[in-house]
């Protein structure tokens, strides 16, 4: 398995009602895309969430969190969050809701 299916699953039926969202498999992984953007995603076992550099700094310290990197150079305003900061559905909808948020607010690709 490269990534959790399950967690991609849970994703999904959160992300149902947006419109504009495309699900594409990227970075060894499954990313759901908001109008041509990466939102948020699946890396192995984790959520990946594009929240932006300033939202990036601000949860830097909770826990279960920690900078998307998988290739040696953080990616900028992404997060990772560790299975544990995702058991509910609540802290999974909040975390998409943050990227949402901010790639709501970027250009239409």
């Amino acid at each position: 398995m490269a990534y959790d299916e399950s967690l991609g699953e849970r994703i999904r039926d959160c992300l149902e009602p947006t419109a504009g969202i495309v699900e594409k498999k990227m970075f060894g992984g499954l990313c759901f895309m908001l109008h041509g953007n990466i939102l948020v995603g699946v890396w192995k076992d984790s959520l990946i969430a594009r929240i932006g550099p300033e939202a990036k700094a601000e949860v830097m310290g909770e826990p279960y969190v920690c900078e998307f990197n998988v290739t040696g150079k953080p990616m900028k305003g992404w997060i990772m969050v560790e299975p544990q900061g995702v058991e509910d559905d609540e802290s999974l909808n909040g975390w998409i809701q943050r990227a949402i948020d901010f790639v709501g607010e970027l250009p239409k690709k």
